[in-house]
């Protein structure tokens, strides 16, 4: 008594303002949002520069049914706050609720510039992104709700499924929507879309049957219920009328009723409620409001198409045809140990580069860093296993005649065709940093191809990003598509024209590709730069010995080699070679 007392006396204490505010959250959370919103209106009314009031306000507002109310509130929330970004979220879910995806994809992005790690946010972000046919976007944000390994997976699996059905690849949309189910055996939305599929576009009519009684078993009973069962009893008879075809009978089994077309593929989208979170603090008009996230499945019409991140193997493009000179040794294999790639040749006498400190030296590491049996460290690339003139051991000697040889005419190559490409402009890191990390979650799984892919479009959301244009290169470079990975590796020169790296991996590209002349230029650039660099002067060297047939370079840089690295790996060959190639 004495209780119920004190509650008495502390409410009336309360000023009307705040205890409305109070009053309407908690009748929210109870679902009564018609009872909520009055008194969020009377909390409003009394706290007008309260932008964290105006925002349960339009939660209410929406939970009733007032669209229009409702993002009118979230508006004013907004004009008194910027930086509440959950009214962001909530706004979005509103516009996502009305069909209006292109506001919904401005609202999500706005919050997911603030909350780059909230799975919420780029989960309704792909919903808008696939209404709008932008499926490409789409998977990116689907697959970084993945990569930041949230309770959203099945959500995002979904998502991702949608994408194939655009892109008409319905097999591989059959495999997204069953890791949705596996990731949440109950999970409506998938189980619906997998029965969908399997009888509207692969007719596999046994599969369509095992995936709808799956949908009608769920409990509580979808709203749709009634005609997904109406769906299902009418194929299970045309199943029958088909296997009575196959068995003469005496009584010819009546026609099958005519049956609904099956439903489109159901996507997630959202409506208001509120997170768990500590009791506002009514007299403060900047305390962050609740988030809103609430799940329901609404039929949505199949957007346009994009690539599968995951399950489907893309094969690379094919690599540039060239015709060295018949003198001309067999392209090395790439070794992308991060910054830079080299021949099996050279790995032993290039010095461990500098160590450096910052985020993405830490990512993309020197070689030094990359373990003996190739295999992913956490940072940079891996490098690909020895093959051809790779599996040599390092101390093959490198170009001993044993006799003199008659002087030859210098050698003749093809020469390549510079793209020149000017600075590329700045684009959407937050949205590439997804693809980004796709990418380097498949190249963990050695996943080649399908790295390449998710770099690709990283570099495509933002251009001006070195280490998505970089790491292109240098995937292109390993799977030999010298065709993609000599543009990339100049767009990367052309955003840090100083990075040795990109340059020393451009000239082994040159010269895999056919092109040693080419390849000997850039490295001369760097040494004019930086004329220490061991790796460049070796390089060099072995180009003019073996390629160019300039033995008076290569004696020059080979000498180079020595006085800057004496103790190199390859310091016994090199004078081996010097002493069998006097000036």
């Amino acid at each position: 008594m004495l209780f119920f007392a004190l509650a008495v006396l502390v409410a009336g204490c309360t000023p009307a303002g705040p205890r409305a505010l109070l009053q309407g959250k908690k009748s929210l959370e109870r679902g009564e949002f018609a009872e909520a919103a009055g008194q969020f209106k009377t909390a409003t009314t009394l706290l007008v520069t309260n932008a964290n009031a105006w925002n349960y306000y339009g939660v209410a507002l929406q939970g009733a049914g007032h669209p229009d109310e409702a993002a009118a509130a979230y508006k004013r929330a907004l004009e008194l706050d910027r930086d509440l970004v959950e009214t962001h979220l909530n706004l979005g879910s509103l516009w996502l609720e009305q069909n209006k995806p292109d506001a919904a994809k401005t609202e999500f992005t706005a919050y997911r510039l603030r909350r780059p790690n909230d799975a919420a946010g780029w989960l309704k972000l792909g919903s808008a992104q696939l209404k709008l046919g932008e499926s490409g976007a789409a998977e990116t944000s689907f697959s970084t709700v993945l990569a930041l390994k949230s309770n959203n997976d099945a959500e995002a699996y979904n998502g991702l499924g949608l994408a194939c059905i655009q892109r008409g690849v319905p097999r591989d949309a059959v495999k997204f929507f069953a890791e949705a189910v596996k990731s949440r055996p109950d999970f409506a939305p998938a189980i619906l879309n997998l029965a969908t599929v399997n009888q509207q576009y692969l007719h596999d009519h046994k599969a369509a049957l095992k995936n709808y009684r799956a949908y009608l078993a769920l409990k509580p009973r979808p709203g749709n219920w009634d005609d997904v069962n109406a769906l299902a009893g009418g194929l299970e008879k045309s199943e029958v009328k088909i296997a009575a075809v196959t068995t003469p009978v005496e009584k010819t089994n009546p026609p099958a009723p005519e049956t609904k077309p099956p439903p489109k593929p159901v996507t997630v989208t959202t409506r208001p409620v509120l997170y768990n979170q500590p009791e506002p603090v009514v007299k403060s008009a900047t305390h962050n409001p609740p988030t809103v996230v609430r799940s329901t499945t609404v039929p949505s019409s199949t957007p346009p198409p994009t690539v599968p991140p995951q399950v489907v193997q893309v094969k690379p493009a094919p690599a540039i045809v060239t015709t060295p000179a018949a003198s001309a040794p067999e392209p090395n294999p790439v070794t992308a140990s991060a910054m830079t790639v080299e021949p099996p040749s050279l790995r032993a006498a290039m010095p461990p580069p500098e160590k450096k400190s910052g985020f993405w030296h830490g990512l993309f590491g020197s070689s030094k860093e990359t373990p003996a049996n190739g295999k992913y460290s956490g940072g940079g690339l891996t490098p690909l296993p020895p093959v051809g003139d790779a599996a040599e051991a390092p101390t093959t000697k490198a170009v001993v005649p044993a006799v003199a040889k008659p002087v030859e005419p210098a050698p003749v190559f093809s020469r390549y065709n510079y793209f020149s490409p000017r600075k590329p402009a700045a684009g959407d890191r937050t949205a590439a940093g997804g693809a980004f990390t796709k990418a380097r979650l498949l190249e963990q799984d050695e996943k080649w191809p399908d790295a390449l892919q998710w770099y690709q479009q990283a570099a495509a959301l933002d251009p001006a990003w070195f280490e998505a244009q970089y790491n292109t290169g240098v995937l292109a470079h390993k799977l030999r598509n010298f065709a993609l990975a000599l543009p990339r590796y100049e767009t990367a020169l052309s955003l840090q024209p100083d990075s040795a790296d990109a340059r020393y991996n451009f000239s082994l590209a040159l010269k895999a590709a056919g092109f040693p002349a080419d390849a000997a230029e850039e490295l001369k650039k760097i040494l004019a730069a930086n004329p220490g660099e061991t790796r460049a002067h070796l390089a060099l060297a072995n180009l003019c010995a073996q390629s160019l047939r300039d033995t008076a370079q290569a004696r020059a840089h080979y000498q180079k080699v020595l006085e800057l690295d004496p103790a190199s790996p390859q310091a016994q060959d090199i004078r081996y070679w010097l002493s069998a190639n006097p000036r």
